[in-house]
């Protein structure tokens, strides 16, 4: 590829300009030798390559380009499009043979990596060599549905609580028979947790756990997100940790590296951390990812979800919540891709089960917690898995917020018992979730026919892979099965 593409296609702005100048400052001063160019890929997993600074500096004005074959990967590295095909399996011919597509270097993403010998760390975003953005992009979903909002005068401002897992490595599984090959995962690591559950909350269960997480915080801290609290959960090392609110992309962008980096910090100390929702260990209960949203007026910066008094939200908040009530059967897939996910999904469990919304309530979907004047007046969903790809849950939740305040949907009457509550109950399982999606016109055009099309088929492969393995499985009471572990326990 020759020419500057970066200029040639206008992809940066003003912003990024300044920042990529600011960039190779800070690497000449902290003397880096590498940096990470990653861009996350349809699970939310951090793809790309390191880069010379030299490299990096030819990046910052014609891109470096990679190959786009890992979407053609299932979660278990089986190819399920047929890339030699003429439209590449994926129904476009610009797509046919597995082309190379342009990593653009995101500069206002650069950070220091403080566990890595003199390496930096950067996103980027994809484009075909014809300037085009890449289409199965989940960054550029969500770009798209943060600019929606704020044609409407609002950004969107969201804070996270993570439920994640703590485990010491005992037997790495590293025998060439346990290391399966395209199409069947490696055998996970064989773990055990590092303190004792059931004592939510209890104080000592942090200690046991602080000489590990000591070194977690101090590299979060030192990568500048806004860490909040870090707690210790209702089951054997499960850990729950939070960060205050940051607007938009700076959401997604700091879950995908919050992740990477809490899995690399700990697999260098010889422990896993995991983010898989229900692992097949004993003890072990379902994790999730509850999503704190709301919205500032971009000509005031006030918080719009403030209510009047006697109301639970404004009527601008109440509108936002009846979207995410309306699409949130059709949205499951987004906020819980993995077919483990679906554990969560039980009544009596605090977690959601079925599409409601209630003041402070936890078996709620949809957790309102505001107050009047209150400026941190906010809607929780409670619906999300720790393995979501951060970029098209967000994007579900933006879309279908739009869409009620457009339509300005009603959400009805606070649910406050709502596991009793006469509604619509959610997706049991990721099948039911697809068949939901793909009767969807409205996310096949928030989200792209081209994209929605292949999320469809990459799903519906992951789902017939397990039923061919395991036959059919309730969710809400079987154990957690083999094929469950093995798929996602080390990769997410």
């Amino acid at each position: 590829m020759s020419g500057k593409f970066i200029e040639k296609h206008g992809i940066w702005s003003d912003t990024q300009k300044a920042a990529a100048a600011d960039v190779l400052n800070k690497i000449e001063k902290a003397g880096l030798q590498m940096v990470r160019l990653s861009w996350p890929d349809q699970y939310g997993l951090l793809r790309g390559k390191m880069l010379s600074v030299a490299a990096l500096r030819s990046a910052f004005a014609s891109g470096s380009e990679i190959t786009m074959a890992p979407f053609f990967f299932d979660t278990a590295s089986a190819i399920v499009f047929n890339p030699f095909s003429a439209d590449g399996g994926l129904g476009s011919a610009e797509l046919a043979g597995s082309p190379n597509v342009v990593m653009v270097p995101d500069p206002t993403t650069f950070r220091i990596l403080p566990w890595a010998d003199r390496t930096g760390w950067m996103l980027a975003d994809l484009y075909m060599t014809s300037g085009r953005p890449f289409a199965l992009s989940p960054r550029a979903i969500l770009k798209k549905a943060l600019a929606e909002m704020q044609d409407l005068g609002y950004d969107y401002q969201a804070g996270l609580e993570v439920e994640w897992y703590l485990t010491r490595i005992v037997d790495p599984c590293l025998e060439p028979e346990t290391l399966g090959g395209p199409g069947t995962p490696a055998a996970p690591p064989k773990v055990m947790p590092v303190a004792k559950g059931y004592s939510y909350l209890l104080e000592n269960h942090l200690d046991e756990v602080e000489p590990i997480m000591a070194e977690v915080r101090q590299h979060l801290l030192a990568l500048g997100m806004p860490l909040r609290s870090i707690e210790d959960e209702w089951a054997p090392s499960q850990m729950e940790t939070t960060f205050d609110v940051m607007p938009g992309l700076d959401v997604a962008d700091t879950m995908v590296l919050f992740r990477n980096a809490v899995k690399q910090v700990c697999r260098r100390r010889g422990y896993l951390a995991s983010f898989m929702c229900k692992p097949a260990i004993q003890g072990f209960l379902a994790s999730g990812w509850h999503l704190h949203q709301s919205l500032t007026a971009r000509d005031s910066g006030a918080n719009a979800f403030i209510p009047q008094p006697g109301e639970a939200l404004s009527a601008l908040g109440r509108s936002y919540v009846g979207g995410l009530l309306e699409h949130a059967c059709a949205a499951s897939s987004f906020t819980t891709p993995t077919i483990n996910g679906y554990r969560r999904r039980r009544p009596y469990s605090l977690a959601p089960d079925r599409v409601t919304w209630a003041k402070d309530n936890r078996a709620a979907m949809a957790r309102v917690i505001s107050a009047p004047g209150d400026p941190a007046s906010r809607v929780e969903n409670r619906i999300g898995e720790p393995a979501a790809n951060p970029y098209l849950y967000l994007a579900s939740q933006v879309f279908s917020g739009i869409d009620g305040i457009r339509r300005q949907l009603d959400p009805g009457p606070l649910q406050e018992t709502p596991y009793a509550a006469d509604v619509t109950i959610l997706p049991h399982n990721l099948s039911e979730a697809l068949e939901v999606l793909e009767t969807s016109k409205f996310f096949r055009e928030a989200f792209g026919e081209e994209f929605i099309r292949y999320w469809m088929h990459l799903r519906r492969s992951e789902w017939k892979r397990f039923v061919d393995a395991e036959g059919q499985v309730d969710f809400s009471g079987d154990p957690v099965t083999n094929w469950e572990h093995r798929e996602y326990f080390e990769l997410f």
